[in-house]
């Protein structure tokens, strides 16, 4: 298997104005594309890649 598909994907910047408070990763505090008014477990996109392949290598 090749290395380059184990590693984390990087977090791409955040440049300028992005509209507004996002909600923070529930697990990494970083800012989300959500908005802060978003219900329930919010997630990065780069914990949510995480956490898509805890699921798929559970069962």
């Amino acid at each position: 298997m090749d290395d380059a598909y184990r590693g984390t994907p990087a977090r791409p910047p955040v440049t300028g104005d992005t509209g507004g408070p996002y909600a923070a990763c529930v697990l990494c505090q970083e800012p989300t594309g959500y908005p802060e008014s978003t219900k329930g477990a919010t997630l990065c996109p780069v914990c949510a890649w995480q956490e898509a392949g805890r699921t798929v290598c559970s069962g």
